[in-house]
């Protein structure tokens, strides 16, 4: 489990592709002493396992899966990364419930420098979109932001100065992808929302009536 807060960002030292998967190395500089074989780690919001420290280099196996739905494929040596451990149970919680497991691909279409802030606004799938609400949260490679706007197939967010100065979202541009996980409380009541029961009848699936028949 992750809270979005990104604790450091770091640089790829090396990629090698295995055909269908590929293998990362990380230079995690003073947070690879953290880290041991086993550990989960996100990188740009993907969660993967530690399968080798040396110094300051930690290695990660990157599965098919996590190619084809995150940007890690297309990750090259020197490449900026955002990264954060697993939580400790003994951790303060900040930010906001993120598994590390990207539900898919934005594209940014628009970076807007106002006063105060950097809006940024990213065009989603609209089956992305649609586990979104106004003023929820939302990971973008990693970092847990609140959505300040919402629409059928995009969204955006306000990034604060300090966000933009311990992240890599500060050199995004327009046209560049990012990885999404949407809030995992959105994505639980879209599938209550949709449950059927064993017969193939949508008749136990939560709703609105439903839910107003039971007071609530």
């Amino acid at each position: 489990m992750f809270t979005g807060l990104a604790q450091a960002t770091a640089a790829i030292s090396g990629v090698q592709h295995r055909g269908h998967s590929s293998a990362l190395v990380l230079w995690a500089g003073p947070l690879a002493d953290r880290v041991a074989i086993g550990d989960s780690v996100m990188i740009n919001g993907a969660c993967l396992t530690v399968t080798a420290t040396r110094g300051e280099q930690v290695d990660f196996d990157v599965s098919t899966e996590t190619l084809r739905l995150t940007t890690l494929g297309a990750l090259r040596r020197n490449d900026p990364v955002n990264v954060e451990l697993a939580m400790q149970p003994t951790d303060r919680f900040g930010g906001h419930f993120v598994s590390g497991h990207v539900d898919g691909v934005g594209t940014i279409v628009g970076v807007s420098a106002l006063p105060g802030e950097t809006r940024m606004k990213v065009r989603v799938p609209p089956e992305l979109a649609s586990m979104m609400i106004m003023k929820g949260s939302v990971a973008v490679d990693g970092v847990s932001l609140t959505i300040a706007a919402l629409e059928a197939d995009a969204f955006e967010v306000s990034l604060i100065p300090h966000t933009m100065s311990v992240t890599t979202l500060e050199r995004k541009r327009a046209g560049e992808p990012v990885n999404i996980e949407c809030d995992m409380i959105g994505k639980w009541i879209r599938r209550f929302m949709r449950a059927e029961d064993g017969r193939g009848s949508s008749e136990g699936a939560l709703t609105i009536k439903r839910l107003e028949e039971e007071g609530f």
